[in-house]
């Protein structure tokens, strides 16, 4: 793993193009916002739970007489993911008179950032925005790289647009206010990364099981740090995901799947954790990763609090959903599959009865117990 640091810095086209940095709390947030904002109108960005947490404290860092800062605070749920939520953004944006020059901030998880840069990336075509990810999911994944959208009825981020933050303020401190479940969501992000890139961070995760259980404020920053590299030299090849960014969906063809057919009533990480599963078994069918190989990664989602089964799908649904996944083109799909933990590639000729064994290979019975 690389030396842990306080900043690392995406580039776009062979550029910089914005950093991600990592504060033990919210301290540095008004002097990191104005190195890259000379905006006087702030539009935060949040939803009814994390409004409730910190909106107050980040109004409070970043007012001052030459800057307005106003809170917008939308339902809280992947079900206000949509676009109902982006038109009442864009009228309360408007009422408030926003102009291009000015700045939003998505205060929030995943769903929060991914809304906030859709409606950045749309409003008067185009105005700055800042990412504040208050999740790990979002610290680990979704605050990096552009991907921003909302959900179109049963379709999972249908709608959306490559759309660069100006800045990541990744902070440790909000990760102590997470509930056990979704801090576990996170980490099946994390957890993928190293499965599809870094061997060696894959073990290192292994090994701060207690550590990272534990929200070892210095271990987490390690973690993430090394997490986002991997991100990092992906999207920086691929911004547009025309290749080999396409490896950050191991797991997510399946993953969200699942999601869908459950109604959303498990977490995305927890999706993706049985999605992993799902792909690294195929994998193990075709003779690319040995038994023991298989059941590791299996397992090793466990100690982190990820589920390696589910209840009550139906297989035939989550198969049939795998076909309208966004990542399907010229109607294949492109799978995901390991050939070692470290090594993962792309494939186009998984078929719906490799789906299917996979899906009754984690779904739960008596004899999983």
């Amino acid at each position: 793993m690389q030396e842990t640091q306080d900043r690392l810095t995406i580039n776009l086209n062979g550029k910089p193009c914005y950093d991600i940095v990592y504060r033990d709390d919210l301290t540095h947030l008004a002097d990191d916002v104005s190195e890259v904002s000379k905006s006087h109108d702030i539009a935060v960005i949040t939803d009814s739970n994390v409004a409730a947490l910190y909106a107050d404290e980040v109004k409070s860092l970043l007012s001052n007489d030459d800057r307005r800062v106003i809170i917008y605070s939308f339902p809280a749920g992947e079900e206000h993911k949509n676009l109902d939520t982006v038109e009442d953004c864009y009228r309360f944006l408007i009422a408030e008179h926003f102009d291009r020059g000015s700045l939003l901030i998505a205060l929030g998880g995943g769903v929060t950032g991914d809304i906030t840069g859709f409606v950045a990336a749309t409003y008067m075509r185009g105005v700055d925005f800042i990412q504040i990810p208050t999740t790990l999911l979002a610290q680990a994944d979704s605050s990096i790289g552009g991907k921003t959208g909302v959900d179109f009825e049963a379709y999972k981020n249908m709608v959306g647009a490559f759309y660069m933050p100006k800045l990541v303020y990744s902070c440790i401190s909000v990760l102590k206010t997470l509930d056990a479940r979704q801090f576990a969501s996170g980490f099946a992000e994390v957890m993928k990364h190293g499965l599809i890139r870094d061997a060696s961070f894959y073990e290192w995760l292994v090994d701060h099981i207690y550590e990272i259980n534990g929200r070892d404020p210095q271990t987490l920053k390690e973690m993430l740090y090394a997490s986002n590299l991997v991100k990092k030299l992906v999207v920086e090849k691929d911004p547009l995901e025309k290749g080999e960014r396409r490896l950050l969906n191991f797991g997510h063809t399946i993953g969200h799947a699942i999601e869908k057919e459950r109604n959303f009533d498990l977490t995305h990480g927890e999706c993706v954790a049985l999605g992993c599963i799902a792909a690294s078994y195929i994998s193990w069918k075709r003779d690319l990763l040995t038994p023991e190989e298989y059941y590791e990664v299996r397992d090793m989602f466990v100690p982190f609090g990820l589920p390696i089964t589910v209840e009550g799908i139906d297989i035939e649904k989550v198969t049939e959903l795998t076909h309208s996944d966004k990542k399907v083109m010229n109607g294949q799909r492109s799978f995901i599959l390991l050939k070692k933990a470290g090594k993962a590639f792309a494939d186009s000729t998984v078929t719906d009865e490799e789906i299917r064994n996979a899906l009754h290979e984690i779904l739960y019975t008596e004899d999983a117990e």
